[in-house]
């Protein structure tokens, strides 16, 4: 049969890595900003509800939304983009839209089919999210969480929204637009605080959460893109974005099984270790975000891009660019953070109930914490180069390797450490993070570079679907 046609390589230089640099720098200062506001935000809601029963409440309602949207919107988010980028770079636009409405549509569908079983079932699932709740604030809760379950479908719609854009090489305005949610809390808070109680806190949740909606998909529209919900069928766009999810999906719920791991085996130990693993996580978890965040939205839809039109020496050049500069970035703020760890905590907590003793174990804890900074960095790097190539099917089985680990380190350093133990092995196991992806990025572009050596013949596979031992 005759030779597929290939698009025209793309011209491999230095601005493919300016452009990523921009990227990251925009949605690394946007995101400064929206961390600011939301401080603000968390000032103005303690002013006005403080450690209240109401305030428990309402943070134990918004639990289950969040891990939904994280879950099923995100998960999407990684599985649809590499394939949106290729079927409009190879299909034209009308072709990637077709494809952006049907996913679209199906993640609308799972967001709402999750909500409405998380409703059905939150009556025996919130006692143990709450088990110490008094019978009154339980109710509570649960009353609080049916109010909230609105933003599960409005907030994956915006994260959906986001992603697009980011493949139009539009940033920092999509990631300034989740400050709507954080001035409408405020507004919310204080003006509304005293007439409905923690009740204003949700509407002004689900406000802020539509005109955050309302805003990216005004964004999207200017950009190329509608927002339409309508089925196509199933073309092989859609199965390649199924094939992709599933894996995610299933990363994503190991990911968040580590986590209440980590809080199990923490509260296996004296008194306090879960909150001094919380109170010295919300220092590394903020670089994390900032740092890794920034880099992982901005590098995405230029490696799909890449990887679209099969040039592989402009990914290999990405790879050990970007490979260098968060090694050089995140190696130098790991070390500040665990030579200051004491420093930062005695000056963040050592307050009150918060004593000298508190301030030791919180530091050795962040100092343990610290030294995944790099290798998580870096690794994301790796992480969406995988995910770009398709084969999220290596991101599940990287999860599940992690969880293992996770349990076997944490059982025999906390008997070593303590609660310190516990952020070790979370260091420990995103060093073989770090080196699995390293691996698997390596071999992947091998092997795309050797079959596109060989003679391209329409019964081809395309190296970032093939599978390998």
């Amino acid at each position: 049969m005759a030779a597929t046609a290939q698009p025209a390589p793309l011209a491999l230089d230095s601005s493919v890595n300016r452009r990523i640099l921009r990227a990251a720098v925009s949605v690394g200062a946007v995101g400064v900003a929206v961390k600011i506001t939301s401080a603000f935000k968390e000032i103005a809601v303690a002013g006005v509800y403080g450690r209240s029963d109401v305030m428990d409440a309402f943070l134990a309602a918004a639990l289950i939304p969040s891990l939904l949207v994280n879950l099923i919107s995100e998960s999407m988010n990684q599985a649809l983009i590499p394939t949106l980028v290729r079927v409009r770079e190879q299909e034209g636009r009308d072709r990637a839209q077709q494809l952006l409405s049907s996913s679209m549509l199906w993640m609308c569908l799972l967001l709402i089919a999750a909500s409405a079983v998380m409703a059905l079932t939150a009556p025996a699932f919130f006692p143990l999210i709450a088990s110490h709740f008094p019978a009154a604030k339980l109710a509570l809760s649960l009353r609080l969480f049916y109010g909230l379950l609105p933003i599960v479908l409005i907030t994956g719609v915006a994260a959906n929204c986001t992603a697009v854009l980011n493949t139009v090489d539009r940033f920092a305005l999509p990631a300034l637009a989740p400050l709507a949610i954080s001035v409408s809390v405020i507004v919310g808070a204080v003006t509304l605080g005293s007439r409905f109680g923690i009740w204003a806190m949700v509407y002004a949740t689900v406000a802020g959460s539509l005109i955050h909606a309302a805003i990216v998909v005004s964004m999207m529209r200017t950009h190329g893109y509608r927002f339409r919900l309508r089925w196509y069928g199933m073309t092989e766009a859609a199965r390649e974005v199924g094939r992709q999810y599933g894996p995610v999906l299933l990363s994503g719920v190991v990911a968040s099984g580590g986590l209440l791991v980590d809080q199990a085996m923490a509260a296996m130990l004296p008194s306090g270790s879960v909150s001094a693993l919380v109170y010295a996580n919300r220092f590394v978890s903020v670089v994390l975000t900032l740092l890794a965040g920034a880099i992982s939205t901005a590098i995405v839809p230029y490696f799909s891009r890449l990887i679209a039109h099969r040039n592989w020496p402009a990914c290999r050049h990405t790879l050990r660019t970007w490979v260098r500069l968060t090694a050089l970035v995140s190696v130098p703020i790991a070390v500040m953070l665990i030579a200051g760890a004491h420093f930062l905590v005695r000056i963040a907590f050592q307050h009150g109930a918060f004593g000298p003793r508190d301030t030791a174990v919180v530091a050795r804890v962040l100092a343990m914490f610290a030294i995944q900074i790099p290798f998580f960095v870096v690794s994301r790097v790796f992480y969406r180069f995988i995910v770009a190539m398709r084969r999220t099917d290596l991101i599940f089985y990287c999860g599940a390797i992690n969880l293992v680990l996770d349990v076997v380190l944490n059982l025999v350093l906390m008997r070593m450490y303590g609660v310190a133990g516990i952020a070790l092995a979370t260091s420990l196991w995103m060093v073989a993070t770090f080196l699995f992806l390293w691996f698997w990025s390596h071999r992947l572009l091998a092997a795309a570079q050797a079959l596109d050596a060989q003679p391209l013949t329409a019964n081809s596979c395309s190296p970032a679907l093939s599978r390998e031992g």
